[in-house]
């Protein structure tokens, strides 16, 4: 495995570049190659099948770009699709899921809430997840429909959009929960927004810190790691008109990123 390979982050959609900028932080000398699919998002509202076909011909590029490891940024991948899809690739796969249990563990109220899409938390995965952590903590799921088109969009901080917060998060917050799981790559971009409405008491965890530790660890397992002091590019391939994705991308992030049009992909092979 040759260090100086790229990592792939593959996300639905621009909201794994909140991952993607903690990844840049933590581990600056990997070059890092993104894949954001938002000409066909949300995946949210597609079924299991297309979901992992899909994520499977977008992995098989990235391969063929030279990425060493992936990272899946998209937590409906990961509960519906990944266990299915690792089997099928010699390189790691690394997978963003809610971070139930160091909320479940750090909680005083007993009570935590997973934020995350419907499709995200139908998924048996998920539910298998909160099942290991209910016998000490209660542990709800507030299903946020269309909250992620907020942020590709580009609406961070509206009067709509907390508005529209207050009436997912109200329910939740008066059955006492004290913390906020981000179920989806692209709610740390309403972090702010989140807190506002949640008030000063409720703590709010991004997983994407413990997903970066997770690909460190991994690449230095396979001894992948890169050592060099150079600072790696950035590009970003999207399925969406690039004009459409380099606004969003100029809104949501300051890393100087590369953007290319993602090509038509062929069926995928392993």
């Amino acid at each position: 495995m040759n260090p100086a390979a790229p990592v792939g982050v593959l996300d639905s959609g621009l909201g794994g570049l909140s991952l993607l900028r903690v990844i840049r932080a933590q581990l600056p000398h990997e070059a890092l190659i993104y894949v954001a699919d938002s000409g066909y998002a949300p995946y949210g509202d597609r079924d299991t099948p297309w979901i992992t076909a899909r994520a499977a011909q977008i992995i098989q590029f990235l391969v063929q770009q030279g990425c060493k490891a992936v990272v899946i940024a998209c937590n409906t991948i990961t509960a519906v699709a990944v266990a299915a899809l690792r089997p099928s690739f010699a390189i790691p796969i690394i997978a963003i899921e809610p971070a139930i249990k160091p909320a479940a563990a750090s909680s005083r109220s007993g009570a935590i809430a997973v934020m995350a899409t419907t499709r995200t938390l139908e998924s048996a995965s998920l539910q298998r997840l909160r099942d290991r952590y209910s016998g000490t903590t209660r542990v709800l799921f507030v299903a946020c429909p269309g909250l992620a088109d907020h942020v590709e969009a580009g609406d961070l901080h509206s009067p709509g959009l907390l508005a529209r917060l207050n009436d997912l998060l109200s329910p939740a917050l008066e059955q006492g929960v004290d913390t906020l799981v981000l179920g989806c790559t692209h709610y740390p971009f309403l972090f702010d927004a989140i807190a506002k409405v949640a008030g000063p008491d409720i703590r709010i965890i991004d997983p994407s810190p413990a997903v970066t530790a997770e690909v460190r660890r991994r690449l230095s397992a396979i001894g992948a790691l890169n050592p060099g002091q150079r600072i790696t590019p950035l590009t970003l391939w999207s399925s969406a008109p690039l004009q459409r994705a380099q606004a969003l991308v100029e809104r949501l992030s300051d890393l100087p990123i590369q953007l290319r049009e993602l090509p038509e992909l062929p069926a995928p092979t392993a």
